[in-house]
């Protein structure tokens, strides 16, 4: 891919991630201006940008994460994403997943919008784009990027 298609491509998926800001959260959902929670989020820019989803997401609770012990979030990353090397830095567009605290599972999930921002789904607050914090820098558990678009 060059260059111009690549910055292209992430102008295309934060635009599309940012058209669900205000979207209020609704755990397990995934639908622009309803509800949504950030794997919802996550999901729907894929649908907008790359094409179906690859894979049906089973019902889950709030503690999740912690019941299940495991890395499914980062499993699933790495099944359908694109791993980026930590040392290539945040770029737009890619998906950064964090975990809570050191020793836990990743269980959040966000866009980044710049290097220092991004666009997540949070329980009480909805979609919103936020500064890229300290305390979330260190709470990173993987960087990605979406897939090339299927084709339908």
């Amino acid at each position: 891919m060059s260059a111009v298609d690549d910055m292209a491509k992430r102008a295309t998926i934060v635009a599309a991630a940012r058209s669900w800001i205000d979207t209020p959260y609704q755990h397990q959902a995934s639908l622009k201006g309803i509800g949504t929670d950030c794997l919802g989020l996550l999901r729907g820019v894929w649908r907008e940008v790359v094409g179906n989803e690859p894979q049906l997401i089973a019902p889950y609770g709030p503690g999740w994460a912690e019941l299940t012990g495991g890395e499914r979030l980062l499993e699933a990353a790495m099944k359908h994403l694109v791993l980026r090397e930590r040392s290539t830095g945040i770029e737009p567009g890619v998906v950064i997943l964090f975990r809570w605290r050191a020793g836990f599972p990743a269980k959040h999930c966000a866009i980044a919008s710049t290097a220092t921002r991004f666009i997540h789904a949070q329980d009480g607050a909805g979609v919103a784009e936020i500064a890229m914090h300290p305390q979330w820098q260190r709470r990173i558990a993987g960087v990605f990027d979406f897939p090339m678009r299927r084709e339908p």
